[in-house]
């Protein structure tokens, strides 16, 4: 009998095709998830459809933008712990198997996540990629909360953690991005862990779009200093060396 159940939270807008694979790749787990919700965003494609088609619940959220969306998920998730992928995500099929066994072996482990994999990019491109985003988000947004940033395209998060810190979280600025904002509610005394061989693949396709790889940094910075005018950082780095 298992001991948890797992609930995987995907906001979606308009990506009907990106939403099947990855729910193709949640269908092919070791470990299966015990549901799917498919937050619905507003869209006008056939994302919904996709989503109940692979038997997914679909809840809605009619403000914009992934802040909402997210929290909505979890709010609406019954999983004792909660994964949230992208419509984009592509998780290997060991994914939940080893958050389940990390959230076990860990009892005060709070949040989960790992790096994104850049699908199509090799060479130089893949080097820089990891490089020059992902790594550089991991260090530098970590930096500036003092402890491990949560990546929203591969975090999993205990529900009594998500009911906690609920209330801290903005659900209406469509230019924060959710994961940050989310991991800034933690502070020292939450054991939050980044495993770099936790990996999912993810769309290239911001690199693709220079207007939208500059609207990630804006939304990032955006986050970071609307978190510490209430947080700042001295104060969380003297939090974590106390402790």
């Amino acid at each position: 009998m298992r001991s948890m159940r797992i609930s995987v939270v995907v906001p979606v807008l308009d990506d009907a095709h990106e939403l099947a694979g990855c729910l193709v790749s949640l269908g092919s787990q070791t470990r299966l998830p015990d549901e799917i919700v498919v937050v619905d965003n507003g869209c006008s494609d056939d994302s919904v459809a996709v989503a109940r088609a692979a038997g997914a619940r679909v809840v809605v959220e009619p403000v914009r933008g992934i802040p909402s969306a997210a929290a909505t998920g979890y709010d609406s998730a019954a999983g004792d712990l909660i994964a949230r992928l992208d419509a984009d995500s592509r998780p290997g099929p060991d994914w939940l198997e080893r958050i389940e066994s990390a959230f076990t072996d860990d009892p005060e482990l709070v949040a989960l996540s790992g790096p994104g994999e850049f699908i199509g990019l090799s060479g130089w491109r893949a080097v820089a990629a990891r490089l020059l985003y992902m790594d550089a988000f991991f260090f530098s947004v970590g930096a500036a909360m003092a402890h491990p940033v949560l990546f929203g395209s591969n975090l999993a998060i205990r529900r009594e953690a998500w009911e906690r810190v609920r209330g801290g979280v903005n659900r209406t600025d469509p230019e924060l991005h959710d994961d940050i904002d989310l991991s800034f509610q933690f502070g020292a005394s939450d054991r939050l862990r980044v495993d770099r061989t936790l990996t999912v693949g993810i769309s290239a396709r911001p690199f693709d779009d220079p207007a939208a790889m500059r609207r990630r940094f804006s939304r990032a910075f955006r986050t970071i200093f609307h978190n510490w005018r209430t947080s700042p950082p001295s104060e969380r780095w003297i939090e974590r060396v106390q402790r």
